[in-house]
């Protein structure tokens, strides 16, 4: 699962309730529990398998209900020739800014820009007290803003994971108080979100 993946679920699972009705998602969350023991949320997550029970439920109609989804997550726009994800949803938006809104967070963020670490190195890195510094990084980890980026062996043999931010860059525009992030990933993030993948 990408961090962008995770990100997406926290206004997808709003916003499937929104649009398919209590009794609808009553109907799909017991699918989903029952073929693959996943909640909805966590199903958008491993959006792969969300989108093979929409499929039991709409048949190729599945197809139209994704993309009314996705759209009202973000796009996908081309500017200067790279792709980039543009999100215009209040609580995505709102968790990106809240983030960079905090020292700690925009700080995390700003180091791993374009690199990887395990924690204790971001922690050292970040010079921040330890025990705030697991809490904001596992903010970060939960809002899908820092993702897994492999695994480092300690000399005890235990493997540790590093992680890294899911962009590369981020613009944030204001016209009108309406709030645009547009987040250019790497070419690994966009292979890697079961979301992109089934939905553009």
């Amino acid at each position: 699962m990408s961090g962008l993946d995770r990100l997406l679920a926290k206004s997808l699972d709003t916003t499937i309730r929104e649009n398919l009705g209590e009794k609808t998602v009553q109907k799909i969350e017991a699918r989903l529990f029952e073929k693959y023991g996943l909640s909805l949320t966590q199903s958008i997550e491993q959006f792969q398998k969300l989108d093979a029970v929409l499929r039991e439920f709409f048949g190729a109609g599945a197809d139209g209900i994704e993309q009314k989804f996705f759209k009202s997550a973000c796009d996908i726009k081309l500017i200067d020739g790279d792709k980039w994800v543009t999100i215009e949803n209040q609580k995505l938006t709102e968790i990106i800014l809240d983030s960079f809104g905090d020292d700690d967070k925009k700080n995390i963020l700003t180091t791993l820009n374009g690199e990887s670490m395990i924690i204790s190195q971001i922690i050292e890195s970040c010079r921040m007290p330890q025990t705030s510094g697991y809490r904001k990084i596992n903010a970060l980890i939960n809002d899908g803003l820092l993702t897994m980026d492999g695994y480092v062996s300690m000399p005890d043999g235990k493997k540790v994971s590093k992680y890294r931010t899911i962009f590369d860059n981020v613009k944030i525009d204001i016209v009108k108080n309406k709030i645009t992030i547009s987040i250019h990933l790497a070419n690994h993030d966009y292979e890697a979100s079961t979301v992109l993948a089934t939905c553009t």
